[in-house]
């Protein structure tokens, strides 16, 4: 059940980028149910695939301070007319190394968790149109969780730039477009795809990654609001090619798709209204 727990909540964590922009008064909280799916390979680079279909609760919280929705929680450090700074959150799957055919045999990869300061920058907004296009810059420290097990593995850098569009052609649905450049030191590359000499094999040579560039993400996502329904769905484009790891014999494919959906139904939700921005 607790490993459920955990898988839960890394599924949950890779349903980024459904937030889309708005500006309107809202309930301060709500809660409610779900259910949330993910197809997705083991890890970045494996051939393998995984697919979890699990009940979620949902859960929004629009404090000025502390914000929580169906697929991010974020504390807002500063906020300017064209400038933010807050936590970013991020995280990862576990892999259990017998169902992947490089891993045969290695240790099994621990869920991640990613956590650190996020800088945005509001390059354009349409108030009219509803339309945001923004430079995120987040830095995350990444770190492997188990029971009994808190550790540190290394640090993430992911610039990306994210176009919001509300309500697009009428339709009532809301659209997002994110291009993004991942970066990681060597302790992170080396948590994913360093060999040990224990572990080589004569078709699994021994392998120490360097800190550098981690390939390219591109995110399509749709949110919807229906009454007391939530909808959201994202399919992402993963690109290896030119990370400083892609000669790891741990990475069997450099291209490949993820997709996801959440669906949730707001049970409670409070009385107080608060403007926000962000949704």
């Amino acid at each position: 059940m607790k490993t459920r727990h955990r898988i839960r909540g890394a599924v949950l964590a890779l349903l980024l980028g459904c937030g889309l922009a708005q500006a309107e008064l809202k309930p301060e909280w709500e809660l409610g149910a779900g259910l949330a799916g993910v197809d997705l390979p083991l890890y970045r680079g494996a051939t393998e695939r995984r697919t979890y279909l699990l009940p979620t609760p949902y859960v929004q919280y629009r404090g000025e301070v502390l914000q929580v929705d169906r697929d991010r929680m974020r504390g807002l450090l500063y906020r300017g007319e064209r400038v933010e700074l807050d936590i970013s959150v991020n995280g990862s799957t576990p892999v259990s190394s017998k169902d992947s055919e490089a891993r045969r045999d290695m240790p099994d990869l621990d869920p991640t968790v990613e956590v650190g300061p996020a800088l945005k920058w509001h390059m354009y907004y349409d108030e009219r149109k509803h339309t945001n296009l923004d430079l995120e810059l987040p830095v995350r420290s990444v770190f492997a969780v188990n029971f009994g097990r808190f550790e540190q593995v290394g640090w993430l850098f992911h610039p990306k730039l994210s176009l919001d569009l509300k309500n697009v052609a009428q339709s009532g649905w809301s659209l997002g477009l994110s291009a993004g450049w991942l970066y990681g030191d060597r302790a992170y590359h080396a948590y994913f795809y360093d060999v040990a000499p224990q572990y080589a094999t004569s078709t699994r040579p021994a392998y120490s990654a360097s800190g550098g560039a981690a390939g390219k993400q591109f995110i399509v996502s749709l949110g919807r609001r229906l009454g007391d329904m939530r909808l959201g769905a994202f399919v992402k484009w993963d690109d290896l090619s030119g990370a400083v790891f892609a000669d790891s014999s741990l990475v069997t494919r450099q291209q490949a798709f993820s997709a996801g959906f959440i669906v949730a139904w707001v049970l409670s939700k409070s009385e107080k209204l608060v403007e926000v921005s962000d949704d």
